[in-house]
This record gives C-alpha cells, sequence and structure tokens, in this order.
C-alpha cells in the first residue's frame, strides 16, 4: 500500500502539471494537447528539463530560464497538493478500488476548478461535464446499486445551491450549483458533510476579511469554488465517519 501511495504521488505531480496547462488555456480556446509550454515572459518554448513538477521550479528558484520573469508559485502549489491528494486517496479508500478510482478523478477535478475560479472566477463546464461523464462511468462499472443514491445527491446538493444563488445571486453562481451537484454524483450521501464543510469554511473567510478590512469587504467577491472543493476532499477522505457520527449521534 505504501509503494501505491508513493507511485499515486508521483503521478498526482504529472497530472497537476497538466491540470495547471488546462486551467491555463480552457479560457483562451487554446489546445490542451499541444503545443508544449511557453514562458509567458518571452514566449519561449520550455524545455522538458525545466518542466518537471515542482523540482523544476525549486531548481530555477522561481524564474524562468530563458529570460529570468518570475514563475508563479501557484504551478508547484498545485502539483503537489495534487500528489498529496492522490497519495492520501489512495491510503484511505485503498480496500474499495472503485471507490479509489472515483475519487482520483474527482480530486482531479477539484483542482482544476480551484484554479480556475480563483483566476477567472468561472467553473468551466466542459471540466464539470467530462469529470460527471467519467465519474458516473466508473461508478456504474464498480457499484452500480449506488447509482440511485449518487443521482439523488447530485440532484439534493445542486437543488441546494440553487436556491441559495436564487436568494443570493451576488454570492452564488451557477457554477457553484453545478460543482455542488457534481460532487453529489462523485460523493452520494457524503455530500452533505462536504456542503457543510465548504459552507462553514467560506462563512469563517468571509467573517475574517470583514474583520480585517470592515464594512467594505462586504462588497468583495470570494469565489466559492475552492471552498467546495475543501468540502468535497473532506468528504470524500471522511464523509462516512462523519454521516455515522451525526447519525449515531442526533
Amino acid at each position: 500500500m505504501t509503494l501505491a501511495a508513493a507511485l499515486a504521488f508521483l503521478g498526482g505531480l504529472v497530472i497537476g502539471s497538466f491540470v495547471t496547462v488546462v486551467a491555463h488555456r480552457i479560457f483562451r480556446g487554446e489546445s490542451i494537447v499541444g503545443p508544449r509550454s511557453r514562458c509567458p515572459g518571452c514566449g519561449a518554448q520550455i524545455a522538458a528539463y525545466d518542466n518537471v513538477p515542482v523540482f523544476s521550479w525549486v531548481l530555477l528558484r522561481g524564474r524562468a530560464r530563458c529570460c529570468g520573469a518570475p514563475i508563479s508559485i501557484r504551478y508547484p502549489l498545485a502539483e503537489l497538493g495534487l500528489g498529496l491528494a492522490y497519495a492520501a486517496t489512495v491510503l484511505v479508500l485503498w480496500d474499495e478500488p472503485g471507490e479509489v478510482a472515483l475519487g482520483l478523478v474527482f480530486v482531479t477535478m477539484l483542482l482544476a476548478v480551484t484554479l480556475t475560479d480563483l483566476e477567472q472566477r468561472i467553473i468551466p463546464n466542459k471540466i464539470l461535464l467530462v469529470s460527471a461523464l467519467a465519474g458516473a462511468v466508473i461508478a456504474a462499472v464498480a457499484d452500480p446499486g449506488d447509482l440511485p443514491e449518487r443521482a439523488i445527491a447530485a440532484a439534493a446538493a445542486g437543488g441546494l445551491l440553487f436556491l441559495a444563488a436564487l436568494a443570493y445571486p451576488k454570492g452564488m453562481g451557477l457554477g457553484d450549483v453545478k460543482l455542488a451537484a457534481t460532487m453529489g454524483l462523485f460523493l452520494g450521501r457524503n455530500v452533505a458533510p462536504a456542503l457543510f464543510v465548504a459552507l462553514l469554511a467560506g462563512s469563517i473567510v468571509g467573517l475574517a476579511i470583514v474583520a480585517t478590512r470592515g464594512a467594505a469587504a462586504r462588497k468583495q467577491a470570494i469565489p466559492f469554488g475552492p471552498f467546495l472543493a475543501l468540502g468535497g476532499f473532506v468528504g470524500l477522505l471522511a464523509g462516512d465517519q462523519l454521516v455515522d457520527w451525526y447519525l449515531d449521534s442526533f
């Protein structure tokens, strides 16, 4: 299992690098397959040895070799984050191969929408659609009996956030609604604690911003996608335990 987690970590680093490319290009109508990445400073093609996840950024000290332009730290952080998420998914869900496959697709989607929402304040339909289709296929193969529960969870989660978007359209976008529905498809009943964690984390951050910046901060838009991603990750790894604890306690 340790070896599998280590391999998953390395795979996550590589996939994380690819996800950063997807997040960067999808709004620009560029192909995610080619051409090879270019320096944002001078446009020079980046050599393969300068495109190794995490390690190239460290060795280059966050600067492009060709022109010295700064390379955002979000790239190695995204790669490292997905590597750790892959390893955690394998370690926690090791006994359920189907859940491992679902989890790897799920956390990849969560990283992608986090990057796009932070950069462009948009959660792309293409990412959600491809992820939902992949999740539905994996779930149908691994445990088709769970599909009704997953469909109900998707409808409930999406419906809840849709009501929130109707009540407060400036604070909740339809991209968040669709992301919540997709999370329900992947998580089933565990989408409940995932949404709770997302709403709690978003509220805490919002209150902290208001406390430090004053009333003017109420007009500041905060992307909710990253909070949903955080909740989704918690729901993936600890959702069953949280739901069982709640049911046993109340």
